[in-house]
């Protein structure tokens, strides 16, 4: 009597199981659903925003490379950081720099030649100087990309124009 009675409890509370599963089951894919069409509306803005300010990773347009055109600085530049909170110490970024050029923008045939980069290299060193310099050693090493957005925003307004479309760090060592 006591094993068919428990043999019956087991197949009461495995229905129960089963109903209660088919219900979160229906509850869940419902709300995945939702889960997902919001997903893609935001995947979608964001997309739009995106090719609006342009697909070249810093707001510009996308330059074929039979179009671009590099200009390197002579030596590594040397820039000193900010200090950090609680560390007494200098710490400078040691920097090779290349600018890549759009030969196809406007200001490129006024300021674009390399003999012409090489005249305002100083100006250009200054710019570059003044972002990194705003920067921590750690905040420097972990925003290299906001620092290459801050060097061409001032570049492209030191020129006003956008023929300077991509600035790129070599050897990059921070001490």
């Amino acid at each position: 009597m006591k094993k068919n009675l428990i043999s019956v409890i087991i197949l009461a509370l495995m229905i129960v199981n089963i109903v209660l599963t088919s219900i979160m089951m229906f509850s869940v894919t419902g709300a995945s659903k939702q889960t997902a069409a919001l997903v893609n509306n935001i995947a979608a803005a964001m997309d739009l925003e995106l090719s609006a300010s342009g697909e070249g990773g810093l707001g510009s347009e996308a330059v074929s490379m039979a179009d671009t055109e590099t200009y390197s600085f002579a030596e590594n530049m040397t820039i000193p950081l900010k200090k950090s909170e609680g560390d007494d110490k200098d710490h400078y970024c040691i920097v090779s720099i290349t600018l890549s050029i759009n030969t196809k923008a406007d200001g490129y045939k006024e300021y674009g030649s390399a003999e012409s980069l090489a005249a305002k290299e100083g100006l250009l060193k200054d710019e570059i100087n003044s972002v990194f310099s705003a920067y921590t050693m750690e905040e420097a090493r972990d925003n290299q990309e906001m620092i290459k957005k801050d060097i061409i925003a001032r570049i492209q307004k030191m020129f006003d124009s956008k023929f300077i479309y991509n600035v790129s760090f070599g050897d990059i060592m921070f001490g």
